[in-house]
């Protein structure tokens, strides 16, 4: 029979170490939190936010969902932001993909894909990803670069796509016409080294063209 007994000694054996290397390690969190950042990353069980940082409880306030998607009309989504940014004042916003992501992948197989015929959330959430993904898409099929090449570009794409997609929300917008400090950064994560990859930043309103 499966049991959480597992979890829970890891938990367990995790406080007794953290109160061993400091004894008011959980007081400091106990009462309010003050994350310095808002991470919005893929629901990817390999790509944990606290652990790829280094992070501690308290520093990071996090949002993620497959292949790490900015979708305006997602009440879930967009109330974190609005938290992370008005409520918790957060001076950071770090959007991350990562290389062998499985929404990607899906988004690219769409077509032939038994999840092409469904109705369900997670058809959907994929054909939109794949609208997002057009560009990249159309450059993934005129590349002649290896398989791995193409679809580690496809991944930056994704990145890029909801990195624009995030900028335009109106909570980003209105904290940067109040003057509130708030840099976004667009990262990919690669699996095989362990290491994060900045591709781009954003940290003022940008002008229409």
């Amino acid at each position: 029979m499966t049991t959480l007994k597992p979890l829970l000694a890891k938990n367990r054996s995790w406080a007794l170490q953290r109160r061993e290397r400091n004894p008011d390690y959980f007081d400091a969190y106990l009462h309010q939190q003050k994350p310095h950042s808002l991470w919005i990353g893929c629901s990817d069980s390999r790509v944990p936010a606290e652990v790829l940082t280094g992070s501690h409880p308290g520093e990071l306030f996090v949002h993620r969902n497959i292949a790490n998607m900015v979708v305006a009309q997602d009440d879930n989504f967009m109330s974190v932001l609005q938290y992370a940014i008005f409520y918790l004042g957060v001076k950071r916003i770090v959007l991350c993909g990562h290389y062998g992501c499985g929404g990607v992948q899906a988004a690219l197989s769409l077509p032939d894909s038994p999840l092409a015929g469904e109705d369900s959330p997670l058809a959907r959430r994929i054909s939109a990803l794949r609208n997002a993904l057009q560009e990249g898409l159309s450059d993934y099929r005129a590349s002649e670069a290896e398989e791995s090449d193409k679809l580690n570009r496809l991944v930056e794409a994704n990145v890029l796509a909801q990195f624009a997609h995030l900028a335009a929300t109106e909570p980003v917008r209105q904290a940067w016409r109040v003057g509130q400090a708030l840099d976004l950064f667009g990262c990919v994560y690669d699996l095989q080294s362990g290491h994060l990859k900045e591709l781009i930043q954003q940290s003022a309103e940008e002008p229409s063209p």
